[in-house]
C-alpha cells in the first residue's frame, strides 16, 4: 500500500471550487443509494460540503444505507487493556515512554481471568484486547496466552465468545500465531495518513510509516481476513484522513478481494501527561459528517465508535452510520475491578455509563442491542462476509442473531423494567423477519433461551 498524497490533496483542491453545486451533490447522493460505494473525487465533494440542506440529505442517505445493510442492530463490546508497557513515544498517548510517573502494569494470567469475569458478569460477550508495543513485556507468547485465558474463562453468566485484537504492527509469523487463537478482527489504526505528520508525532518503532500502512497486508498473508482500519481524527485535516481511509479500503478490496471489516473513528481526547494539542481539531458537526460520508463511501464495512464520544454524539452517530460501539469501557490496565488504582488511563472517556444504561437509552430509539459473534464462529468472515454485506444480505442473519443475544442479556441481566422494554423491541423486530422459516426458527430458539439455553445462533 502506497498512498498517493499528492492525488488526495489535488482532489481536495479541485472539489473545493464548487463544493455546494447542488446538481453534483444530488448525483453523488443518488449514486450512493445504490450501496456500491463512491470514488475518491465524489468523496472529495462530500468532505467539502457546507450547505446545511445538502448535509441533511447526506445524513438521510447515510441512515438509509446503514439500516439497509446493518439494520437496527448495535453490537456492543468492551476493551480490555492487559499491559501499558510501551517503548514508543506517541505525542497523543498517555502510555508514551516519557511518562515516568506511570506505574507500568502487565496483567498476570490470573488477573486477566479476574478482569474477564468482571466483563462477563457485566453482560459482555465481545472483547477488544489492547496492549502497548514492548518486545520484552508484551511478546506474542504473552498475547496468545492472554487470548487463550480469556476464552477459557467462564462464570455463571457465560463466557467471552469473541476477541478482537489491537496490537502493534508485527510480522507474518506473529499474525499467523494470532490466527491460530481464533481471534475475530485484527485492528490497527494508521493514526494519520499524512506521512510528515505521522513521522513528527511518533518516535521509535512506530515512527516507521511504511511498517504501519502495510500491516494489514502481512496480516492477510497470515490468514487473517477480517481487518479493521482507523485514524485518530485531529492529528491532520479530517478531510484528507477520510480520503486516506477510503483509498486504503479500496486498495484492500482490489488487492485481496476483501475490504475492511470495520472502520473506527476515534477522535483525539486529552490524557494526564499528554501536552499535545490537536493541530486540526474536529468539531462535532464535522465529526458527524465524516461518519456519514464513510458510510456512503464504504457502505459494507462495520463502523465503530468508542466511549471517547459523549452520549449525545453517540446517539446521533448510531443513526447515521455506526454499527458497533464500546460500552462501560475503562482505558486503564486492571481497571474494571479497580485492582490497579495507581494506573493512568490511555485517554479520557466521555461516556461513562454502565452497559445497562447505554442499552436502556438506545431502546428508546428502537435500536436492537446485539452481542452476536455468529459470523466469526461459522466462518462468515473475509470474502464470505463481504459477499453478504455488499449486497445488503447480511442482516437476514444478523437480525435473528441480534434478537437471540439480546434475549440472553435480558434474561440474565435485565432490571428496573428493562425486561419489558427489551421484549417490546424484540417483538417489534421479530415481526419484521420476512422469511417465515427463519422467523419460526427464531421463535423456537427464543423459547429455549427463556428455558435457560444459551449461545444459540444461525
Amino acid at each position: 500500500m502506497e498512498l498517493d498524497e499528492k492525488r488526495l490533496h489535488r482532489i481536495l483542491k479541485i472539489t473545493c471550487y464548487h463544493p455546494d453545486k447542488k446538481s453534483t451533490i444530488i448525483n453523488i447522493l443518488d449514486k450512493a443509494r445504490q450501496k456500491k460505494g463512491l470514488d475518491l473525487e465524489e468523496v472529495g465533494f462530500l468532505v467539502n460540503l457546507a450547505d446545511r440542506e445538502l448535509i441533511d440529505g447526506l445524513f438521510d442517505v447515510a441512515s438509509r444505507i446503514k439500516f439497509e445493510i446493518y439494520g437496527e442492530r448495535l453490537v456492543f463490546f468492551a476493551p480490555l487493556y492487559i499491559s501499558d508497557f510501551c517503548i514508543n513515544d506517541c505525542e497523543y498517548c498517555n502510555f508514551h515512554i516519557r511518562n515516568k510517573g506511570l506505574v507500568r502494569k502487565k496483567l498476570t494470567l490470573d488477573e486477566i481471568e479476574d478482569q474477564t469475569k468482571f466483563l462477563i458478569d457485566m453482560g459482555h460477550k465481545r472483547i477488544l484486547l489492547e496492549c502497548g508495543e514492548d518486545p520484552v513485556n508484551n511478546t506474542i507468547d504473552y498475547v496468545v496466552d492472554a487470548i487463550e485465558k480469556i476464552y477459557a474463562t467462564k462464570t455463571s453468566k457465560g463466557n467471552i465468545r469473541r476477541i478482537n485484537v489491537n496490537i502493534a504492527a508485527t510480522s507474518v509469523e506473529n499474525y499467523h500465531r494470532l490466527k491460530q487463537t481464533k481471534i475475530g478482527t485484527y485492528q490497527l489504526f494508521q493514526e494519520t495518513y499524512h506521512r510528515e505528520t505521522f513521522e513528527e508525532l511518533h518516535r521509535y518503532p512506530k515512527k516507521d510509516y511504511t511498517r504501519q500502512i502495510t500491516t494489514h497486508e502481512r496480516a492477510f498473508e497470515a490468514g487473517i481476513d477480517d481487518l479493521g482500519l482507523g485514524v485518530l481524527f485531529g492529528l491532520y485535516d479530517w478531510r484528507f484522513e477520510v480520503l486516506g481511509l477510503v483509498s486504503h479500503a479500496q486498495y484492500l478490496d482490489k488487492e485481496f478481494g476483501v475490504g475492511p471489516h470495520t472502520i473506527s473513528v476515534p477522535r483525539f481526547c486529552p490524557a494526564p501527561t499528554v501536552t499535545y494539542k490537536p493541530a486540526y481539531p474536529v468539531s462535532d458537526s464535522d465529526f458527524l459528517k465524516l461518519i456519514a460520508i464513510l458510510r456512503l463511501a464504504v457502505p459494507y464495512t462495520g463502523m465503530i465508535i468508542s466511549t471517547r464520544e459523549t452520549p449525545q454524539i453517540r446517539r446521533i452517530a448510531f443513526r447515521i452510520g455506526i454499527s458497533q460501539a464500546s460500552a462501560s469501557s475503562v482505558t486503564t490496565v486492571g481497571g474494571y475491578n479497580q485492582n490497579n488504582l495507581k494506573s493512568q488511563p490511555q485517554f479520557e472517556i466521555y461516556d461513562e455509563r454502565r452497559l445497562g444504561e447505554v442499552i436502556d437509552d438506545i431502546l428508546e430509539d428502537k435500536f436492537l442491542p446485539s452481542f452476536c459473534t455468529a459470523c466469526y464462529r461459522v466462518g462468515r468472515t473475509g470474502e464470505r462476509f463481504m459477499d453478504l454485506a455488499k449486497p445488503g444480505e447480511i442482516h437476514h442473519f444478523c437480525r435473528s442473531n441480534g434478537i437471540l443475544t439480546f434475549a440472553e442479556y435480558i434474561e440474565d441481566f435485565a432490571t428496573d423494567g428493562l425486561y419489558e422494554r427489551g421484549y417490546e423491541v424484540i417483538n417489534h423486530y421479530l415481526n419484521q423477519i420476512d422469511n417465515e422459516e427463519i422467523k419460526n426458527q427464531t421463535l423456537l430458539r427464543l423459547k429455549k433461551i427463556k428455558q435457560g439455553k444459551r449461545d444459540i445462533y444461525f
